[in-house]
């Protein structure tokens, strides 16, 4: 009774089974089905090799949303060389919120050497290529991401020349913790002092004819500091032709959580305009000399995240190659031997030629062709 319930179970097995066998006597193999299976075994080597590729790969994800982190302070991260000496110039930010300057006690006044070595040269003008194709080539923020805490250090290398030259800059570098609302960061001639209506810098001890503006922006950041990410106005330099002179950099900064499967990080994106004029009181250009950094905060905050192609869409993308490879030259190979088929047939019914009757005296014609000829000369 068993064996006739397996019996039973194998027959209707076999009755679902949607992948038939064809006897191997019954196959016939010819050189073009050959030639169609190399190329198609070709053809699918290569795609998956680059299907392949593409799994490996990650590409990163971009969500917006409403920024409702109202507590928090702003970290804004400075390294500027001023040309002018540390005792004459003075850092400071004032907070829109309120009328009064926020503290700037994390910035460092380090005298330093304006000019830049050859090395720190070379350092600058590959620091601006790359600012100059990441405006061309947007793309190449996604290769920044995910190569962060991986690439090489984006900050000034040190002075490999002669360490003994006489310091004729300022070299204000450190962090601030600001309320995230709009504010100015400035730096202009003195020290600031505080100030019942705002603020003011001590600038009456010092010579205008000392005035002198010009700087390096070496890194400038707000948020989290990520190593080897580079922000818009890393590289910058300008350079004073006036001593009056004044440059304002518009900055519209962007909250930005960063997850990618090296770092996770919440740092902010900023977008930056540049303005720069003389002050003349007489020609109408009035305002104070010095470099001005108005900032103000997005309301949307931007999520990156770096994701990845999941298996089972790979296994299933490469079983589309393969059936489809197969699917697509078996139907090739068929057409194509069949067009042949009927352009031979063609020629070999052109072959034949109708035989022409042989008359016999008594009127009847032979329509029969010899069955033998006589070559015999």
């Amino acid at each position: 009774m068993r064996r006739l319930n397996r019996k039973k179970t194998l027959s209707l097995v076999k009755e679902l089974d949607a992948f038939p066998k064809v006897p191997d006597s019954y196959v016939e193999t010819s050189a073009s089905g050959g030639t169609v299976s190399l190329i198609a075994f070709t053809t699918m080597a290569l795609l998956t090799i680059m299907e392949f590729s593409v799994y490996q790969d990650t590409w990163m994800k971009y969500e917006y949303e409403v920024d409702k982190d109202f507590s928090s302070k702003l970290r804004i991260n400075i390294d500027i060389t001023v040309a002018m000496k540390c005792q004459y110039v003075g850092a400071d930010v004032l907070d829109l919120a309120e009328t009064m300057v926020a503290s700037a006690d994390g910035l460092s006044y380090e005298p330093a050497v304006f000019d830049l070595s050859p090395q720190q040269r070379e350092w600058q003008r590959m620091l601006q290529l790359i600012q100059s194709r990441l405006q061309e080539e947007h793309s190449l923020q996604d290769v920044i991401f995910k190569s962060a805490f991986k690439s090489a250090s984006t900050a000034l290398p040190p002075r490999e020349d002669d360490a003994s030259l006489t310091p004729d800059a300022c070299r204000i570098h450190g962090h601030l913790y600001v309320n995230k609302v709009a504010g100015n960061f400035h730096i202009t001639v003195g020290k600031a002092i505080p100030h019942p209506r705002g603020h003011a810098h001590l600038a009456a001890l010092v010579n205008h004819d000392s005035y002198n503006f010009s700087h390096r922006i070496d890194h400038l950041s707000f948020g989290e500091l990520v190593p080897g990410i580079i922000n818009p106005l890393d590289g910058t330099e300008k350079i004073a032709v006036d001593h009056n002179q004044m440059f304002q950099y518009f900055i519209t900064v962007v909250p930005t959580k960063l997850h990618t499967y090296k770092i996770s990080a919440d740092t902010h994106q900023f977008s930056v305009t540049e303005r720069e004029r003389i002050i003349n009181h007489a020609a109408g250009s009035h305002g104070v000399s010095g470099i001005f950094m108005k900032y103000d905060l997005s309301s949307l905050m931007v999520t990156v995240t770096e994701e990845h192609m999941p298996f089972w869409q790979f296994f299933v993308r490469l079983c589309g190659i393969i059936g489809g490879i197969f699917s697509t030259t078996g139907m090739l190979h068929g057409i194509g031997k069949f067009i042949v088929e009927i352009i031979c047939c063609r020629f070999r019914l052109g072959s034949y030629k109708p035989v022409h009757s042989v008359p016999f005296e008594d009127g009847h014609t032979d329509n029969h062709l010899p069955l033998l000829e006589n070559n015999t000369h």
